[in-house]
């Protein structure tokens, strides 16, 4: 990886925002993650697209084995997409994966493999925007650019009594603002990561630790009393309720899934194949040549994604003879192992109905 070293100098002391910040990090702040060892941007910005929606303690075992297979951008350019999916099932949001993926191919092709360092080239690879590009920067090279995530948008609306909601862009914009002034020229990395901690462990969500906080005192939402006000909730909508009834055809310890289409819902992922209704399910059975089967229903469960709720019904069809392969479609269906899983990407319910199916065989000695 290129060398990123730049000054790194403290501040004069006196007691602005930043310096009460930085003195709090240097008491109380996460220094042992495992992407804070021996950091580069390449790791740094696997952290951060895996740290998008998703807790650390959820990240971390994956970071550790994703980082073990794709040890630098190269080797995750190079991997096939399915190996890439497999290590990022279980972290959901699986766009995330594939623009990464998108990414390092980019840097690879265009960058002679060397990820840029220069903010505006970071900005187009694909799933990178201006928050993360200012973390990878600013955490892996000491440049000094402001971030706004999600625990930095908190920390900053409830500082300064942004009111709204941060997506919307008149206050995204002014939290933006807010992050440039405050964010100092030198040891921007401290800081940046100091601000993620804050709001990752003091500025949480509900139950803010005020008393900690070293800007409470000039905290305006603190001053209001008024902390879980800020910031502004995005206005609520019931999720439209949706239906599918999944086909599990199975043949002995074997289960048939395909790889769906690499846009779209579970985008380049295995699943099952969907019917809408009972005359669905006869064509789909028909269209893939399962012959006689015995039918069995499982008990039915919701999959909520962030727009709608997803209410799925699964049918085992356990099949008579030994399925014929499809030449036609060999490489985009797998007859998948139970006791042997592959290293393919699943979709959650996926992973969630062969836990089923082998809870199943083993309370019914491989019987339906």
């Amino acid at each position: 990886m290129p060398s990123c070293n730049q000054d790194n100098k403290l501040p004069l002391p006196h007691l602005s925002f930043a310096d009460r910040i930085l003195a709090w990090f240097m008491r109380h702040g996460r220094k042992d993650l495992p992407w804070q060892q021996n950091k580069t941007p390449y790791s740094v910005w696997v952290s951060e697209i895996m740290l998008q929606q998703t807790q650390v303690s959820t990240v971390i075992p994956f970071y550790q084995k994703f980082m073990q297979r794709f040890p630098d951008v190269v080797s995750l350019a190079d991997a096939p997409e399915d190996d890439v999916l497999h290590h990022w099932t279980g972290l959901g949001y699986y766009a995330r994966a594939r623009n990464l993926q998108k990414a390092a191919r980019q840097i690879r092709d265009q960058h002679q493999g060397q990820f840029p360092l220069d903010k505006e080239a970071v900005m187009t690879l694909p799933g990178i925007g201006r928050s993360t590009a200012g973390a990878i920067l600013s955490l892996a090279c000491h440049q000094p650019h402001a971030i706004l995530d999600g625990n930095v948008k908190r920390v900053l609306a409830r500082h300064g009594a942004i009111a709204g909601w941060p997506g919307e862009k008149k206050v995204e914009t002014r939290l933006w603002q807010l992050a440039e002034a405050l964010t100092p020229a030198t040891n921007t990395a401290d800081y940046n990561q100091a601000m993620m901690d804050m709001g990752a462990t003091l500025c949480t969500r509900s139950k803010p630790n005020c008393l900690h906080c070293p800007v409470h005192q000039d905290c305006r939402a603190f001053a209001l009393d008024s902390q879980t006000e800020f910031p502004g909730k995005k206005a609520k909508k019931a999720l439209p309720e949706r239906h599918t009834i999944m086909l599990l055809p199975k043949w002995q310890n074997q289960v048939l899934i395909y790889k769906r289409p690499p846009t779209g819902l579970w985008g380049g992922l295995w699943g099952f194949y969907q019917a809408d209704s009972e005359p669905q399910v006869e064509e789909q059975i028909r269209a893939l040549g399962l012959g006689q089967h015995r039918r069995q229903e499982l008990s039915g469960f919701r999959h909520t994604f962030s727009h709608f709720h997803l209410h799925i019904r699964p049918l085992v069809l356990e099949l008579a003879n030994a399925p014929k392969v499809d030449a036609v479609h060999e490489d985009q269906q797998l007859w998948y192992q139970l006791d042997q899983p592959a290293n393919v990407g699943l979709a959650a319910p996926t992973q969630t109905l062969f836990s089923t199916l082998r809870k199943h065989q083993a309370d019914n000695a491989g019987a339906f």
